[in-house]
């Protein structure tokens, strides 16, 4: 029997504390748990989670790794958009890379240019074949690797409960 590779000593405190955010029953915290995870390992400034509002094709902020810039609460609307049918309703990760991607796909690219921020990984949550909301890193290099994609397509996954229960609540 093989032993389990152990983690990084950067990422074992942030595996804890989502863990322990879950085992309390608080998305809030595993969301934040996870941002401090991915800060780790993907080395994002903005991480923004939202939740799939499907009825108005809108997405609607939950957590903001900055509140200041980008409020929970905050919303867009992504009816019609090629965004909104590649990752909200064919539940595709959307990988922007460089300032055209981003102001091609984003009403809000000035706010985001102006953050330093030049490539975002958009990860869709889906359970049951509905998109609950998405993922959202955004990084200040113009290019993502494929360990980054990995990565944050694995996060997706660990908040899954996060926005489930978020969700739930709205």
């Amino acid at each position: 029997m093989s032993a389990l590779l152990p983690l990084p000593a950067a990422g074992q405190d942030e595996l804890r504390r989502i863990e322990q955010a879950y085992a309390d029953a608080d998305p809030l915290a595993a969301l934040a748990a996870i941002d401090a995870y991915a800060g780790a390992a993907l080395a994002h400034a903005l991480f923004t989670v939202n939740r799939h509002d499907a009825a108005r094709m809108r997405v609607v902020r939950l957590y903001s790794s900055n509140p200041s810039a980008y409020p929970p609460g905050g919303g867009k609307d992504k009816a019609g958009t090629a965004w909104g049918r590649h990752v909200l309703l064919e539940h595709k990760v959307f990988v922007g890379e460089g300032e055209d991607a981003i102001q091609a796909f984003f009403d809000d690219h000035a706010a985001i240019q102006a953050l330093g921020l030049r490539s975002v990984i958009n990860v869709p949550v889906v359970l049951d074949g509905a998109c609950l909301g998405t993922l959202n890193f955004l990084m200040p290099r113009p290019a993502v690797s494929a360990s980054n994609l990995h990565t944050a397509r694995l996060l997706g996954l660990v908040a899954l409960p996060a926005l489930q229960a978020l969700c739930a609540g709205a």
